[in-house]
């Protein structure tokens, strides 16, 4: 299978490269990044001391050559990207964070034509997390309030974060509601008390935690909570991979990581 890696150039990048490169059944077909970038016009493998035969290039028609493109850029590139993809009939596989409503419509919609997976964490770990929420969620009734914890990086420019929105997305639709209707996006002040049926977040930046969640469901007398914690990016890379294989005998149809696990 031919794969394509956009942000070739910056460290998931890297990291997913040497993943394909380093894979059995995968073979780098093309690397992008941004006109202009230092790295552009040099081959992919440099920072491994080897050669892939595979330039980093700013030229989007380097898509015509790949099977599928893995995208962990902006939610602009990643719709750049999108329409490339489309054009050269190339599958998708997105775990890009930070996408607007209408903007996940779009990626929906080009679903029609191309396989897209989309998932905004990669983790097999965070996937099979999400599927203990949400039969957590279904176990435990409103006198467990429910607070989203999460931590990243002091570079990470949205909050809270895809994987702590999708946290809370899987227990209120466990419970049957609107996640945008009872969510508590943050506190300050008086803020009377808590009502029941609300989700919390609380959001950390700084250093270089690489990615800290926690769902706590806090009762009468108990507190329950189901934590994950990224200790290495190449989960992310791995779950990439995996999910990039997953689309090979799929033509269209949008799917996310509970689709390759269940």
């Amino acid at each position: 299978m031919r794969i394509a890696v956009a942000g070739a150039n910056g460290r998931m990048g890297r990291m997913l490269v040497e993943a394909v490169i380093n894979h059995p059944e995968l073979s780098l077909a093309a690397a992008l990044c941004l006109p202009g970038a230092d790295e552009e016009g040099r081959d992919a493998a440099d920072f491994l001391g080897m050669k892939s035969g595979v330039t980093i290039s700013s030229d989007l028609s380097v898509l015509a050559h790949a099977d599928c493109l893995i995208d962990f850029t902006r939610p602009e590139g990643t719709l750049n990207h999108l329409t490339a993809c489309q054009s050269h009939g190339v599958k998708m596989v997105i775990g890009t964070t930070g996408f607007s409503a209408e903007q996940l419509a779009t990626l929906e919609a080009a679903a029609s034509e191309i396989a897209i997976l989309f998932s905004p964490n990669m983790s097999i770990g965070v996937n099979a997390l999400y599927l203990l929420l949400e039969k957590a969620a279904q176990l435990f009734n409103d006198d467990y309030d429910v607070e989203v914890f999460e931590a990243h990086h002091r570079n990470k420019v949205d909050a809270p974060s895809g994987t702590a929105l999708k946290m809370a997305e899987v227990v209120a639709q466990a419970k049957g509601r609107d996640l945008d209707k009872i969510a508590d996006w943050a506190r300050h002040g008086v803020t009377g008390v808590r009502e029941k049926g609300r989700i919390g977040f609380s959001v950390f930046r700084g250093g270089d935690v690489i990615g800290d969640h926690t769902v706590s469901f806090a009762g009468p007398g108990e507190r329950i909570e189901l934590t994950h914690k990224a200790t290495n990016r190449t989960i992310y890379a791995s779950g990439s991979i995996q999910a990039a294989l997953f689309l090979r005998d799929k033509n269209k149809g949008f799917y996310s990581m509970r689709d390759l696990m269940v």
